[in-house]
């Protein structure tokens, strides 16, 4: 069943991603994102990996996708106008794209060495206490510098906001 689940959600996950690229309407596109962190969480909770799917499900396809929606109703932006393609990006588009694809994969794939195979629900170190504990210890100052350039962030928008209000 797990082989099963696993391939239904990698298709609707690369469907959605396809549909994500191909949409000309911004909403559209967002929405074509939710779908693949939905279907990514999913993935997440058959690993066994309960808390991380919750934390995708939470920030990513909850807080990311409506704070993307909001700007993009904010700019009001419209659909894209197609523009005329010339004959050889028809004819050499896609075969040069497979290629390119094929190649970056083989390189990928001698590059990384052989692992062993991912067993579904064998993954126990996805809860709150095993995410903390690294956080804090293993990956403190990679934690440190995020919240500083997120305090930087904000005190940026702060400074733009005031000056469109003088």
């Amino acid at each position: 069943m797990d082989p099963f689940l696993f391939l239904l959600l990698a298709a609707i996950a690369v469907i959605c991603a396809l549909n994500l690229v191909v949409q000309t309407h911004p909403i559209s596109s967002a929405l074509s994102l939710v779908g693949v962190m939905g279907s990514l969480a999913i993935l997440y909770l058959l690993l066994g990996a309960e808390f991380i799917a919750a934390a995708q499900m939470i920030v990513y396809a909850g807080a990311i996708m409506v704070l993307f929606i909001f700007v993009i109703m904010l700019l009001n932006a419209q659909g894209e106008r197609l523009t005329r393609r010339g004959a050889y990006v028809k004819i050499f588009g896609v075969p040069l794209m497979a290629l390119f694809l094929g190649l970056v994969a083989f390189v990928i794939q001698a590059a990384l060495p052989r692992s062993e195979m991912v067993h579904f629900g064998g993954f126990t170190h996805g809860g709150p206490a095993d995410i903390g504990r690294s956080l804090f210890t293993q990956y403190l100052l990679p934690f440190e510098v995020v919240s500083v350039l997120i305090l930087i962030a904000i005190v940026g928008a702060i400074v733009l906001a005031r000056k469109e209000i003088d």
